[in-house]
């Protein structure tokens, strides 16, 4: 089973949730995999102190032009719908930010003057501890794409029968690809307006995939009736609320895990803890 933890926002509180609800989940002698695909920026390996890292590069192929055996047909150019390559006088030129790799242009070129390269992405981090297995996807620096990358992290051969995504913000190609293919969404949201705001375009995206989701109040117990309304009015359940306290605030800056600092918050996460259980039993 595949769960991810997505919001339309950064900073509603995805990683926090997805770090304390997979320790909780294993002190529950239930095995998970934590895998981390917010990766511009993952953070859950700084609260897994603990274990050491196997690094792995991650590349994808791109097509290197032999233009002493090009024939100028443009059929490769003419194909390519995301314009990575392009024709000027006497050569092709390749844009491998541009390319999504799909080999096309290296099956239609008729004197096989096009092979295939590999690029490297970023890296993947695979990292067990005696608790849980988490792997990290890390896009190299400069990089224009992280779905290729968030796609190997979420092909990541595990041997758990379950498995948290903690899904990068918003509602771009990066969030979709983490999102697509789960069991369950937990949508993680605000009580304020833009929270709002972003929750209701996250679960416009949700839906399109035709996947099953709930919503996580955090920083709850100001202004949660604009959440409860939504919620009431699209028939979204909120599976739990984690309150607005700056005592989790100053944990999670600190690297500390919520559940182990102040044992007892560990109510609020239960709701999560019995719908796993409730979904793999």
């Amino acid at each position: 089973m595949k769960i991810a933890i997505a919001s339309g926002k950064g900073g509603t509180g995805k990683s926090t949730l997805a770090i304390n609800v997979a320790y909780l989940l294993t002190r529950n002698k239930i095995s998970v995999c934590l895998k981390d695909c917010d990766v511009e920026e993952p953070n859950c390996h700084i609260f897994i102190r603990e274990g050491r890292s196997n690094i792995e590069k991650a590349e994808v192929a791109i097509p290197k032009i032999d233009n002493n055996l090009c024939v100028n047909c443009n059929k490769c150019v003419d194909l390519c719908a995301y314009n990575a390559l392009a024709k000027v006088p006497g050569k092709v030129l390749v844009f491998s930010d541009l390319c999504h790799s799909c080999g096309g242009c290296t099956m239609i070129c008729p004197v096989g003057a096009i092979t295939e390269i590999s690029k490297e992405i970023g890296l993947i981090k695979n990292k067990r501890t005696q608790k849980l297995q988490l792997i990290t996807g890390e896009l190299k620096i400069g990089e224009a794409k992280s779905p290729p990358l968030i796609k190997k992290v979420k092909a990541y051969p595990v041997n758990s029968k379950l498995q948290i995504i903690d899904c990068p913000p918003g509602t771009a190609c990066p969030a979709v690809s983490a999102i697509k293919d789960t069991d369950h969404v937990w949508l993680v949201t605000e009580p304020t307006p833009f929270g709002l705001h972003d929750l209701d375009l996250i679960v416009k995206v949700v839906r399109k995939l035709g996947i099953s989701h709930s919503i996580i109040i955090n920083k709850s117990g100001y202004n949660d009736n604009i959440i409860e309304t939504y919620a009431q009015q699209e028939a979204i359940p909120i599976i739990t609320r984690i309150p607005m306290d700056l005592k989790i605030i100053q944990t999670y800056s600190a690297g500390g895990l919520i559940i182990d600092i102040f044992p007892e918050y560990t109510s609020y996460f239960e709701p999560l803890i019995n719908f796993v259980k409730e979904k793999i039993h």
